[in-house]
């Protein structure tokens, strides 16, 4: 069989771009998109002359408006305008509790997760409940390592059973209706194999962690952090906190911060017991790291002390959290904040005063500013630039997603994901359509601004997606995919269950190579051929690349949520193999037994 030199020249580019993937220390959009280039550009043979570029622009750029990739630019918006208002944050905090122990730990992280995942893109939600897990497990007492993999793990076997659990997914289902004119794929349908492999792959994780999950501890601890702010909170009426107990409350055991004492009624209760019942209007003492006060803010039913938050011109929803540390010439040393009306003079209103590590037995308001004070301080954008020719403070600093969280919308958030859902699954909407209108209802409804929208579209993961479906298009318009094919079939013969297992294998390891995305869309092509060439109906082999790609979870690479707790867990590269190699030959054998009987040959 003699190759095509356009069929030639598209292999050594994406033998290139898979080695550099592996070998490289270059981010994936870029090694493809360079990839893409070459094959834009390269000459070939035409019909009459030689030509440049394997593909034409139209053709390599196609992925940029694939209706996949557009899917998952606006689930992104959708899924901040939940983060912005605390709706995840509360879910998740609703489900921990407080377990008896590891194995209890673990059932309540895993079930939940893999159930959300099905319907909010499991990235954003491990970034958001991954710090709530890490603090969880130092409450209690528990190794993060053997939590973090799980829910990782959980999340993705959670995300395959849906049509937007995971982008794998909604890319496939882009690719059906762009390449083969498919109407896309139900809401469910991918439920039929996707639920029995998950729920067998978590009561494997729960069965087997204790002899496959290594414990770790990560090489940073958010409590290393030497600056230790001294912060009041108000517990309000309507909100989450007020006539619980502080252990009920979650605020016993707070990992980098603890509640130093109660203020009720002029009194004070020092040595708070976890079984105090919260009532409206306590005055709560917090001292803490950073990060762990920012956290404190977002939790509902916990409102900042100082008055001066409320009295700001600005809308919380415009503002933006900041650390500056006082200098000495900053005209309000040696006096109060609230003497020297630091509010009206810098329009802004300190959260928390950091000092050397000390506990500052003050209130906000009463606190005497020194030279050196790191201040938390909630203010508008503007303050930044305003102060960078001045010289009242050494440093100004933004903190990253720090902004207040907006309570009152939470319940608005939660109503436009299940409309979106349910217009989905009911077949009034497409899955970009519901998305879209999801979206901007997120955005009108100001359950996430214009800027945080624009922000949280992840681009480099649409990048890597775009590029891959053009070096997939590239296989196909220069006979690659064909020709692999053919060699797949000649080495299964003519065995359809044999060729959906070295398809579903293939992929699973391309996944966990060069990223599950980049593995779903390479593999798509060749899967497409296989079934041509064994006259087969081609859906058993793509629901294949589907599941495959989606499951891929054996290395930290192939899925962003192993990528996001590397370092949290401190597990090492073999700990993801060791865990995850053998689910994945589970995943694969249940669904080379499954997927036929859903979707015949």
């Amino acid at each position: 069989m003699i190759m095509p030199i356009d069929a030639l020249i598209t292999l050594l580019v994406l033998l290139i771009v898979l080695v550099s993937m592996i070998k490289s220390n270059q981010s994936p959009d870029l090694v493809l998109w360079i990839g893409l280039a070459a094959l834009l550009v390269f000459p070939v043979p035409g019909e009459q002359a030689w030509q440049l570029g394997v593909l034409t622009p139209a053709q390599g750029l196609a992925g940029l408006a694939n209706e996949g990739v557009v899917t998952l630019a606006v689930l992104f918006v959708v899924v901040a305008g939940l983060q912005e208002t605390g709706a995840l944050h509360w879910v998740s905090r609703w489900f921990l509790g407080n377990p008896a122990n590891l194995s209890a730990a673990q059932h309540r992280i895993i079930w939940p997760t893999a159930i959300f995942s099905g319907f909010i893109n499991n990235t954003p939600l491990v970034a958001m409940t991954m710090p709530l897990v890490d603090d969880w497990a130092r409450q209690h007492n528990l190794s993060a390592s053997k939590l973090l993999m799980p829910l990782s793990f959980a999340s993705i076997l959670g995300g395959a059973c849906t049509l937007i659990g995971t982008s794998t997914n909604i890319i496939v289902n882009g690719w059906l209706i762009s390449e083969l004119n498919h109407p896309g794929l139900g809401m469910f349908e991918i439920a039929k194999a996707g639920v029995p492999i998950a729920v067998a792959g978590l009561f494997f994780m729960l069965i087997t962690q204790r002899y496959l999950l290594k414990e770790r501890k990560p090489a940073i601890s958010p409590t290393d952090d030497p600056r230790n702010y001294t912060v009041e909170m108000i517990v309000a009426g309507d909100g989450g906190v007020a006539g619980k107990t502080i252990s009920e409350a979650g605020l016993r055991g707070l990992s980098g911060v603890y509640l130093v004492e109660i203020e009720r009624n002029d009194d004070i209760l020092p040595a708070v017991s976890a079984n105090v019942v919260l009532q409206d209007k306590d005055r709560l003492v917090f001292a803490g790291v950073v990060d762990s006060i920012v956290d404190l803010l977002k939790i509902r039913g916990l409102l900042p002390a100082t008055d001066q938050v409320f009295k700001m011109s600005d809308p919380r929803h415009k503002r933006i959290m900041l650390e500056a540390v006082v200098s000495d010439s900053c005209p309000l040393v040696g006096g109060s904040i609230r003497a020297g009306r630091f509010r009206t003079v810098y329009n802004a209103a300190v959260i928390a005063v950091a000092r050397n590590g000390e506990r500052i037995n003050k209130k906000i308001g009463d606190i005497i500013l020194k030279a050196g004070d790191t201040l938390l301080l909630e203010t508008r954008p503007a303050f930044i630039e305003q102060q960078r020719n001045r010289r009242d403070f050494y440093l100004v600093s933004q903190l990253q997603d720090a902004r207040p969280v907006k309570h009152e919308r939470a319940a608005l958030a939660i109503g436009l994901l299940v409309l979106m859902i349910a217009s989905v699954t009911s077949g009034i909407l497409s899955m970009m359509q519901a998305a879209m209108l999801a979206a901007a209802g997120m955005i009108i409804s100001n359950c996430c601004s214009m800027t945080v929208a624009r922000k949280a579209i992840d681009l480099q993961t649409i990048l890597v997606i775009a590029a891959a479906i053009g070096l997939g298009k590239a296989m196909e318009v220069s006979g690659l995919a064909e020709l692999l094919g053919i060699v797949m079939r000649n080495l299964a013969g003519a065995n359809a269950s044999l060729m959906l297992a070295a398809i579903f294998g293939l992929t699973m390891l391309l996944g966990n190579i060069v990223t599950a995305k980049a593995g779903a869309v390479l593999m798509l092509p060749i899967a497409l051929v296989a079934a041509q060439e064994l006259g087969v109906s081609s859906m058993p082999f793509i629901i294949a690349v589907m599941l495959a790609s989606a499951t891929s979870l054996a290395t930290p690479i192939s899925y962003p949520t192993n990528l996001m707790i590397y370092g949290s867990g401190g597990y090492r590269f073999g700990d993801y193999l060791l865990f995850g190699a053998p689910l994945s030959l589970l995943i694969w054998g249940m669904a080379v037994a499954l997927i036929p009987v859903f979707w015949q040959f």
